[in-house]
């Protein structure tokens, strides 16, 4: 533990910032996680589910929780999951 004032309040923000950001972060994969579940169900769950896991890749996006090309990524390849889910049905 360090002795210095604003290096103890340093440690402190730090672990608050873990804290906030694990949260984030399980809310994201929840996101994700409803989304696949989503596709067994019908096509306008999934587009709902899809919507919400693609405005959460947005929000970790934009506040640093995850690189922008990740979240491009992870948006690219969960509209082609869903394509080729009900292209197959259609």
């Amino acid at each position: 533990m360090p002795n210095i004032k604003s290096a103890i309040k340093r440690v402190e923000i730090a672990k608050a910032r873990t804290i906030k950001n694990a949260a984030a972060k399980s809310a994201l994969k929840t996101a994700i996680r409803r989304f696949v579940e989503a596709l067994s169900v019908d096509a306008e769950a999934a587009n709902a589910a899809l919507k919400k896991a693609s405005r959460a890749l947005d929000k970790a996006s934009s506040k640093g929780l995850i690189h922008k090309n990740m979240a491009a990524r992870k948006k690219s390849r969960l509209t082609k999951k869903l394509a080729k889910t009900f292209a197959k049905v259609s």
